[in-house]
């Protein structure tokens, strides 16, 4: 399977225009953001847990990271209400699950093969907050005020997550819960909506994808 797989291009996707698609796991869904694979794949997806819904046991051979966008999300390590962001790395392994019911915004084997770095951060409280960083990538949550004018250097590639608020880009709109990936060599500005935007970036990854 291939979704937006040419890291080439511009991609916009946006949730309310995105529809749910089943996976093997009862009662969980997803929409796929970007997609190289089957079920072991190279993705970026909002997966939706319903009450009581889980994954198998499995080993994350790639890496994963994840934010808790909705309800809680668990597993052998804890709970992660909304606002967590985790980095599993290569060669960790867990069974997920939400008794209560979860979304999250997750991207899958994507990492260094030689990260052995874990995360347990919240982006609750802080308007500007570098969550990850190393020599293949930066991941941040940042806070836009209303009206402001964001340079967006994608010099190495650029994705951005809306987390609340909203902004214009390209002469498009994104709201909450969309996503944006810019490809390596882009500049580009993002002017923020009349509430402002809070959004989740990764940058300085994808120049390898092309």
């Amino acid at each position: 399977m291939r979704v937006n797989a040419d890291f080439t291009k511009r991609v916009a996707v946006h949730f309310d225009e995105t529809d749910w698609v089943a996976s093997p796991a009862t009662g969980v869904d997803r929409k796929m953001l970007d997609r190289i694979g089957d079920e072991v794949a190279r993705a970026t997806t909002i997966v939706r847990f319903a009450p009581g819904s889980a994954f198998a046991a499995h080993t994350h051979d790639g890496g994963e990271e994840y934010l808790v966008l909705d309800g809680v999300f668990q597993d052998e390590s804890g709970d992660f209400p909304v606002g967590s962001y985790v980095r599993n790395p290569p060669t960790t392994s867990h069974t997920p699950s939400a008794m209560a019911g979860a979304t999250i915004l997750v991207k899958l084997h994507q990492f260094d093969p030689q990260d052995r770095t874990e995360v347990h951060r919240s982006i609750s409280g802080d308007d500007d907050l570098q969550l990850f960083q190393d020599a293949h990538e930066d991941v941040r949550v940042q806070t836009w005020r209303a009206g402001e004018v964001v340079q967006l250097d994608a010099d190495q590639g650029l994705e951005v997550f809306v987390v609340d608020g909203s902004f214009a880009e390209g002469g498009e709109e994104f709201s909450v819960w969309d996503w944006l990936r810019l490809p390596p060599g882009t500049q580009s500005q993002a002017i923020a909506g009349e509430g402002g935007a809070r959004v989740w970036t990764k940058s300085g990854h994808l120049s390898s994808m092309v």
